[in-house]
């Protein structure tokens, strides 16, 4: 299973965020770290990179246009293509956590449908589908321009 995602994305079958947050991270076949986040650009709800967390305790941004799918890990060419903790914390500022969106209410012309479970992430990046716990259980809901996110609610404390 191969997954450029975002040169071509020849061959790139889709990937749930808790799919590509079990997979290790690896170059050359050594393991680097492993995703702990999925990072979403706030406009497009393209996802962006994974927030990953290296051997060394520190935490790195992988764009997924540099990211292969294969052999069951997100592989990368070079140790290069992992950005520093500042720049993470650069493209943490300009994105949707998925971590932060779980749970939120999804919404679908002020309707709610359930609480957000997980993302589908296809070839270009872009969401394809937005997995919602229901009252009857779990449902894949296609990501169209229809379908939103609640904001996060306040406690007046």
């Amino acid at each position: 299973m191969s997954l450029p995602v975002g040169h071509d994305g020849v061959g790139m079958e889709e990937h749930s965020g808790d799919d590509l947050l079990a997979l290790p991270v690896r170059v050359r076949g050594i393991q680097l770290g492993r995703p702990v986040d999925l990072l979403l650009d706030r406009h497009g709800f393209r996802a962006v990179g994974l927030d990953v967390i290296c051997g060394d305790e520190v935490h790195r941004f992988l764009p997924l246009p540099i990211a292969e799918v294969e052999d069951g890990a997100i592989t990368i060419q070079s140790t290069l293509g992992l950005l520093e903790e500042h720049e993470l914390a650069f493209y943490r500022s300009r994105a949707f956590a998925l971590s932060s969106l779980r749970g939120r209410a999804v919404t679908r012309q002020g309707s709610k449908l359930g609480a957000l479970r997980d993302v589908v992430v296809g070839a270009d990046g872009g969401l394809v589908a937005v997995l919602v716990d229901t009252i009857a259980g779990t449902e894949r809901l296609a990501f169209d321009g229809t379908l939103g996110f609640a904001p996060e609610s306040r406690s007046a404390a």
